[in-house]
């Protein structure tokens, strides 16, 4: 049973921070930690455990590794005395063992033949025999760890042969030694395969972690989706109910006043009027509450709907200058609310976009049949780059809703941006 590797267990929370799409963990107090350094043993354990094919900057690692083995095969070869001390074209032939090492995890297959296509004749001139041990056996063990057991097995059993065969006609005693050591060779496939059961495992184990955990993720979201099914189901019986209901009272109002107006039943008349009223209560309640578990979470989702008599303290907050003329007779909520929900949007974006010092210039202004809203400013700041946020996406839906049409973008010649809005003031077909 291999050892399942530990899951970091921290205390911190999840929070969106530096845009959509970058999570980072945070403290209580909202500062970024830095992640604690990992242990020897857990960098070993990561080292062994990660697919030598995906790790980033393999070649560069495989050079420094090849560099390393070169310097053990040079002391082997001036230092232990197994053979005689190479000459030119050993030397050569010992490069060379060395040099196909540097791409050993992107082409296992062609290192090791590279590898062993040096290493025989060099062994065949009788030059010092450990010299290139080093580099065979890494090369063999590249070979284990990235391709499956059958393959590593005709593969072992090819170099052994190959091996013996050179250092039988080298001489019997080097071929005896030769067959000796080749439980190296054995140790290095068999270490090899297990490494890569190994890995394989610990992938097994995180795949399933993660499918597991996008499962739970899935199935949370279908939950949620099916209970908002449901309560919009619900809410549609709700409303159709009621409004059948205040159409049957206002019939028997209707029928009350038109039958006889002469004994007009005046008890009669004001139970129906009663009841229709009750009955627009009960709905009003059961719609909103059913509307704040459809919405989700946030600041604005309680209380009265925002309207124009509070975009003063609203531009005064963001240190703009507002321009209002709306006229006495009465908007529409659904107008005014989406007037203040732009102008709001708006102020954010030039706020935070707009640079430091920026001048923001805010205008609503009624005329005979929709009401105007400009918000502009004068910031130095870089344009956002297309796509990268909501905020004028749910502008324009907020003015979609009421039947209007927004524009946003830079002032053209001037410097800053500016956001227009027009909002019908008559109820109109919303576009799509």
């Amino acid at each position: 049973m291999f050892p399942t590797p530990p899951l970091p267990v921290t205390g911190q929370i999840p929070r969106s921070r530096g845009g959509v799409g970058k999570t980072h963990l945070l403290d209580q107090d909202g500062s970024v930690p830095h992640p604690p350094r990992p242990r020897l043993g857990e960098r070993v354990l990561n080292t062994v455990s990660r697919d030598p094919l995906t790790v980033p900057d393999r070649t560069r690692n495989d050079a420094f590794i090849a560099a390393a083995i070169g310097v053990l095969s040079l002391a082997l070869a001036l230092l232990v005395d197994d053979g005689r001390r190479p000459d030119a074209l050993g030397w050569a032939l010992l490069a060379g063992s060395l040099v196909p090492l540097v791409w050993r995890r992107s082409h296992p297959g062609l290192v090791l033949a590279a590898v062993l296509l040096c290493v025989g004749p060099y062994h065949a001139l009788d030059n010092t025999h450990a010299a290139p041990v080093p580099a065979s056996l890494v090369a063999l063990y590249t070979v284990a760890v990235t391709g499956r057991p059958l393959h590593t097995f005709f593969v072992g059993c090819l170099v052994i042969g190959i091996s013996l065969s050179v250092m039988f006609n080298v001489g019997t005693h080097e071929g005896l030694e030769a067959l000796r050591t080749s439980g190296w060779i054995l140790a290095v496939l068999v270490l090899g395969v297990d490494v890569r059961t190994y890995r394989h495992y610990i992938a097994s184990v995180v795949g399933r972690a993660e499918r597991a955990e996008r499962t739970r993720e899935e199935e949370a979201a279908r939950r949620v989706a099916e209970e908002r099914l449901r309560i919009a189901r619900d809410l549609h019986d709700l409303l159709a109910h009621s409004i059948t209901l205040i159409g049957v009272q206002t019939s028997v109002a209707s029928h009350v006043l038109s039958v006889d107006p002469d004994r007009l039943d005046r008890a009669a008349v004001a139970k129906a009027l009663d009841d229709i009223a009750e009955t627009c209560r009960t709905a009003r309640g059961e719609l909103r509450t059913t509307l704040e578990v459809l919405r989700t979470d946030g600041p604005d989702c309680d209380g009265p709907l925002p309207d124009l008599a509070a975009l003063p303290d609203l531009v005064r907050t963001a240190g703009a200058e507002l321009t209002l003329r709306t006229g006495e007779s009465a908007m529409p909520p659904a107008v005014e609310a989406a007037a203040y929900r732009i102008v709001q949007e708006s102020l954010t974006n030039a706020v935070r976009h707009g640079g430091a010092g920026v001048r923001i210039a805010v205008t609503v202004v009624r005329d005979e049949d929709a009401l105007r809203v400009e918000v502009t400013d004068d910031g130095t700041a870089e344009p956002l780059v297309p796509g990268s946020g909501f905020g004028i996406l749910g502008m324009r839906e907020r003015a979609r809703s009421v039947g209007g049409t927004l524009s946003a973008g830079p002032r053209g010649e001037a410097a800053g941006f500016e956001v227009a809005a027009i909002l019908p003031l008559q109820p109109t077909e919303a576009t799509a």
